[in-house]
């Protein structure tokens, strides 16, 4: 699938898909913010590269290329790019809204 905006600073690649899984790769440049938000998917974000400070239910953490974390569902989270760099987020169930 194609690049798409996402943000302010940021875009968004779903890399594959079914029902029950998604992998999404998405590109942030330097300050561009992912606004915090919640879905019931559960999420494990790795980091590609660059640098995050990534929010999850009010605990920030920076993460850097190498570094992961698990988002559960319904759970208020959102990230800062510190440094221009890569997401790999996966999601399940896959993000319907993504497609």
């Amino acid at each position: 699938m194609p690049w798409v905006p996402a943000g302010a600073g940021v875009q968004r690649q779903v890399l594959a898909h079914s029902p029950e899984l998604m992998l999404v790769k998405v590109a942030f440049e330097t300050g561009a913010v992912g606004a915090e938000h919640q879905h019931p998917h559960t999420q494990i974000s790795y980091v590609e590269s660059g640098e995050f400070a990534y929010t999850i239910g009010g605990e920030t953490r920076v993460l850097r290329a190498g570094d992961s974390c698990v988002v559960p569902g319904n759970t208020l989270h959102g990230t800062a790019c510190r440094q221009a760099g890569v997401l790999l987020d996966a999601f399940t169930p896959m993000r319907a809204d993504f497609v």
